[in-house]
Formats: C-alpha cells, structure tokens, sequence
C-alpha cells in the first residue's frame, strides 16, 4: 500500500478490520475481536479503524503536483548549500555571513509555508496526531484512544477518525506501532490544540506532532532529504513546556489508575474464585455431615432402646446386646398376611356349619402373637405334668 492511500479510509463493506456506527457488532467486541498486537499484518490488513463520523473526501491529485515539484526545488538548494564551501559552516557576524545550517533552515520554513499555502488554495487541511506504543501496552492505548473518540472525551472534539498499526508479520526489533488520530483541519490551531490537551490529560499518550496527510501523501517523513519539518505543528508549538509538562505529569497518575483498575478487577476474579471454591466445598460438606449424623442418630437410639428398656416377664423381646430373631422379623413382616388367612378360615367354619358338613381344622399359625407365645411358655406342657404324677 502506498504512502498516499494509508490515509485513506477503507471500504467498510469489503474490509472487516474497521468499526463503524453501523457495524454489526459493538466497539467493545471489535476490540476483543481484534487486538493490534494480535493481528498480523500479511499485506491486507496493516490497520485496525474506527470512525466517529464521515469525513469530505479531499482531491489531492493538483496539491500532490505541486508540493512534489516544490520538495524537489528545496531539497537541490539544501543539496547545494551542502556543498558550496564558500559558505561557512559557523555564522560571521562581523562579515555578515550566515552558516549553512540557517540557510538551510530559512529554505525549509519558507517551504513550509509554501506547502500550507498549497494545503489551503487546494482545500487538503486534513491531518493527524501521530502516537506512538509499544507492542506490550498497544492494546490498552488503542482500546482507550478508539472508545474515547465514540463516547468519551475525544467524542466533542474535532476528532472525526482512528487507526493503529498491526503487528508485522515478521518479527522486528523494537518495533512501535502507530496510531493516527484524524481531524478534518490540521492548520486550526484552537482544534487541534484542544484534542491535544484531552490525549495528555485524560489518556497520557506520547505525542509525536501533528502531520498533514498532504505530507504523507507526497512522502514527507522526518528522514527527506530536503529537511523539511515532517508536522505541521510540533508539541512546544501548541502548549508552553511547562504546560506540558504538567499534562504529562498526569500520564502516570493515568497508567497508575489503569493499573490499580487491573489490580481490582484481578483481586474481584480472585475473590470470585475463592467464593465458587468455598461453595463447591459447603456443597460437598453436607454429604460428608450427613454420612455421619445418619451414623450417629441410628446407633444412639439404638442404643438407648436397648440401655433404657427393661424385658417384662410376659415378653420375648431380645435383651441389650443381643440380635433379634429371625422370627420376630418374620412375625413382623406377616402380621397383615396372617389376620387375612384368619378372616378366611371363620368364613369357611360358617359355611360348614349353615351347609351341615365338617368344618375344615384351621392350620396352625407359624407366627404367634407375642401374647400367645408367652402363654404357651408359662403354661406346663401335659409331658411334665404325667412325669410329675409319676
């Protein structure tokens, strides 16, 4: 891509790496979506954007023309002031002799002015403040840079757009990326100086100065050969020093809340683990509780029957500390079973005797009540009794 297209604005239907007001999902999903320092730039993609508004499309093709021919026309009079020795390299007061640096450096103004003068006739005011991240820190920068220009304090500037470059596809030594914030006149100081004082106070960016996408667009950069000033205006230009300095003061109290913001939102994480971790184990706990309190109550009650209940002389119940006979068990469980069969053999015995037949003998019962079983062991057997007459 070249240097004149970077700064124009992409197809939103056809290129996926730029949010706007229509876009299909939210500013805060495209930032999770797509992170600068996560996105490989393979030659389709070197931006991330977002847009606040449409800006008017500037024709550049005639202020391209004639600010190449004028950088072309400086850059062979710096040329030659470089090699002219008559001109002397410390200024001479006395022979009124300036140095080749301020020969160089009146060119170079006058030819800023020339290309201001061509910006304005030409109606290309359009520029950017360039910021500079690096790879570990992008991903904040941008995401507040982009959320601030759509409803933060960026959003009642003149700020109108936002890029940031990707990462490069291959690795590069202290690579930085760049971001770009857009406004539709570079040359309004009181404009651009307002959304510079909201990147120091409220986001602490490193500023690099204001450029004219004119500048781009004709390959101005701080490496030209002609010398020329790359921005259009500098950082000193638009605030006082001390001014500045007070702003970026507030770059670290910045940094320091955005740390102490990822600090909170770790330790809440981190309490929020503890709380699922504490409930996972009260909900575990009861089982083992309850294991045991089931143990408890069975053998204390058990054992209190048994401690506190004293056989009577008329029953057969087993005494403390031994087991219970399988016939009381079985009493137990054929009780129902037994009163039916009884009902059963009367109405046989009532059948007999209306129809005059013998009634059927009743078979004895294998489970007795406990009353009848006690009878029967208190009452001697005939077998005894003829023994004793014996």
């Amino acid at each position: 891509m070249g240097a004149a297209e970077d700064d124009k604005r992409p197809n939103a239907e056809t290129y996926p790496y730029f949010w706007h007001a229509k876009s299909e999902i939210t500013l805060q999903d495209f930032h999770k979506k797509y992170k600068p320092s996560m996105v490989q730039d393979d030659g389709t993609k070197p931006w991330l954007w977002v847009e606040k508004s449409v800006s008017e499309e500037e024709d550049m093709d005639k202020a391209e023309e004639e600010a190449i021919a004028l950088l072309e026309e400086v850059t062979e009079k710096v040329e030659s002031i470089k090699n002219d020795d008559s001109i002397p390299v410390r200024a001479n007061k006395k022979k009124g002799l300036k140095s080749k640096k301020e020969l160089r450096e009146e060119i170079q103004t006058s030819a800023s002015e020339k290309l201001k003068d061509i910006s304005i006739r030409h109606h290309c005011v359009s520029g950017k403040w360039l910021i500079f991240a690096s790879p570990d820190k992008v991903d904040l920068i941008w995401s507040n840079l982009a959320t601030s220009l759509i409803e933060g304090p960026l959003a009642s500037t003149s700020a109108t757009l936002a890029k940031v470059s990707t990462s490069p596809k291959d690795e590069t030594q202290n690579y930085q990326h760049v971001m770009c914030l857009y406004m539709p006149d570079v040359y309004d100081q009181d404009k651009v100086t307002e959304v510079m004082k909201v990147l120091l106070r409220n986001h602490g960016m490193n500023l690099m100065g204001v450029k004219s996408n004119l500048y781009t667009a004709i390959g101005l950069d701080s490496k030209h050969a002609s010398g020329i000033q790359s921005t259009v205006w500098k950082n000193s230009a638009l605030m006082k020093e001390t001014e500045i300095k007070a702003c970026m003061a507030l770059k670290d109290e910045f940094y320091a809340e955005v740390n102490k913001a990822k600090s909170t939102s770790a330790e809440k994480k981190a309490e929020g683990k503890s709380l699922v971790q504490a409930s996972s184990d009260t909900k575990g706990n009861p089982k083992l509780l309850k294991k045991v309190t089931k143990t408890n109550i069975f053998s204390s009650d058990d054992e209190d029957d048994k401690l506190t209940s004293k056989p009577s002389g008329d029953s057969t119940k087993s005494i403390a500390g031994q087991p219970t006979s399988k016939k009381q068990t079985v009493q137990e469980f054929t009780s129902d079973a037994e009163d039916d069969s009884e009902i059963e053999a009367r109405k046989q015995e009532l059948r007999a005797k209306k129809s005059g037949k013998k009634p059927p003998e009743r078979k004895r019962s294998r489970a007795k009540s406990t009353s009848s079983e006690d009878e029967e062991d208190h009452r001697p057997s005939k077998a005894v009794k003829r023994g004793n007459r014996k």
